[in-house]
């Protein structure tokens, strides 16, 4: 009883704190992760033994939480050494995004996200409206394999630079290369952080989630190309004639040859021990580490530089999210959600999993996916005992499409969102709520609708 009510006390807090970021989220998290070890392991688990006589064991579950004899077992490196359900902090998951991020930063300090950007823009030579099409495409792609977060922050600094050299409004180009980074980010497991817990949780691998959220965002995404082309075509319009030959070669993006070929091959490795980890074996924690080592290696010089630039607070941030997650999880008031879900939709799977849709989607269009995906996945995973193991991958797959889609919703929907406007509004282009949400919310429910179709059509 304590326990419950003290981990549902710290949960709440936690997120009302986040939403009005009223302080740096990890310094959120990590004194509410501390303050579950405390009230909700120690205090309330005691005194649930001594007045209700509950079998709690606080060592048992601070062990479980915390999790760090996980990273010592054969099967958190290498899968087919066997896998075990695990608890609490997902290390695999931080290990994998600490190993991309210092991949992604090794590829920006040699210039190899604006020769992108350059290059494919010449390829259509300088034309608006196909840039604006192409650079959509790009950032679907490009987010299915680095965080949306990274893509964006580049691809709106070019798309900004190039607004000015050719006259038009930046504005609607950015937002709809968001909306397409959360979509891309959709389609595959290391896309968004939402899916690399949900993938690394429940074993699932990269083929897994592009054969199925992979299929379900490409149809989003053409359905979408002709949606912001009609949206936007009018406000993509030059002003005036420009002289192309003004503008910046894709060469001089390149800020180190050598180590731009180097950070090349590296991405391309990544892909494929990604593709391929179903195969190899290999878990995510070993991919990433893999790639982290190969990047810090190559670029010895500036080793340092890049280690310094990893988003440390993004990773204390999970760590602190995944023990408050953890003090739900033992105290079993995850089951009893899920219980609730399951009495609401009268055991109808095609109810269920339209509350896991666009529950999922309602609440990532207001408050951080990351916590909401960590705290659904263990719901579902009850919820399956009851209708059935088949039915937990269509159950993750519709909190993968929820939390990922849900997000473009609002601006401080998705960490995407918040970049690519912030970006604009530096540039002298500020983007208000009204003009988002005119453009992406629409957009938003339009690849829900689709997405709750095809999921139903497809599964059930």
């Amino acid at each position: 009883m304590f326990a419950q009510i003290f981990a549902v006390t710290i949960f709440l807090i936690m997120f009302g704190l986040i939403i009005t970021e009223r302080f740096p989220k990890q310094y959120t998290t990590l004194v509410c992760g501390a303050l579950t070890l405390l009230l909700v392991f120690g205090l309330g688990m005691q005194l649930d033994i001594h007045l209700f006589g509950k079998e709690y064991s606080s060592l048992v579950s601070i062990k479980e939480t915390l999790n760090i004899h996980n990273i010592f077992t054969p099967g958190f490196w290498y899968t087919a050494a066997g896998e075990e359900e695990s608890k609490g902090i997902d290390w695999a998951t931080i290990i994998f995004l600490m190993g991309m991020m210092v991949m992604v930063e090794g590829m920006a300090r040699v210039g190899f996200f604006r020769w992108l950007c350059l290059k494919l823009a010449k390829a259509v030579k300088y034309q608006v409206i196909p840039i604006f099409i192409v650079f959509m495409l790009m950032s679907a792609f490009l987010s299915m394999f680095i965080d949306s977060i990274t893509v964006i922050l580049f691809l709106s600094a070019v798309t900004i630079e190039l607004s000015q050299l050719l006259k038009f409004n930046p504005v609607p180009m950015i937002l709809a290369e968001i909306f397409c980074a959360n979509l891309g980010g959709s389609a595959t497991m290391c896309g968004d952080p939402p899916n690399i817990i949900i993938g690394s949780k429940l074993h699932y691998t990269f083929i897994d989630f592009l054969t199925n959220t992979g299929a379900i965002a490409g149809i989003g995404l053409l359905i979408m190309l002709v949606y912001f082309y009609f949206v936007c075509r009018n406000q993509l319009k030059s002003k005036e004639a420009v002289n192309i030959n003004w503008l910046p070669s894709p060469e001089s993006a390149i800020t180190d040859k050598k180590g731009f070929g180097i950070s090349s091959v590296i991405f391309g490795l990544a892909v494929i021990l990604l593709i391929t980890h179903a195969q190899t074996h290999l878990s995510v924690a070993s991919i990433g580490t893999g790639i982290a080592l190969i990047t810090v290696i190559t670029s010895a010089k500036h080793a340092k530089l890049l280690l310094k630039k990893v988003d440390w607070q993004t990773i204390l941030f999970f760590i602190g999210l995944f023990v408050v997650v953890g003090g739900l999880e033992q105290t079993h008031i995850l089951e009893l959600i899920a219980s609730f879900i399951e009495k609401i939709s009268a055991g109808n799977i095609y109810v269920m999993i339209a509350i896991i849709i666009w529950v999922s989607a309602i609440a990532s269009a207001f408050i951080d996916n990351i916590p909401f995906a960590a705290t659904m996945v263990p719901v579902i995973q009850n919820l399956s005992l009851t209708t059935g193991a088949s039915m937990l991958p269509v159950m993750a797959w519709a909190l993968s499409i929820g939390t990922d889609i849900g997000g473009s919703g609002t601006p401080i929907g998705a960490s995407a969102n918040v970049v690519g406007t912030s970006v604009a509004q530096k540039a002298g282009y500020p983007v208000g709520w009204g003009e988002y949400c005119k453009i992406c919310a629409p957009a938003t429910v339009i690849v829900l609708l689709v997405s709750t179709i095809s999921i139903f059509m497809r599964y059930l």
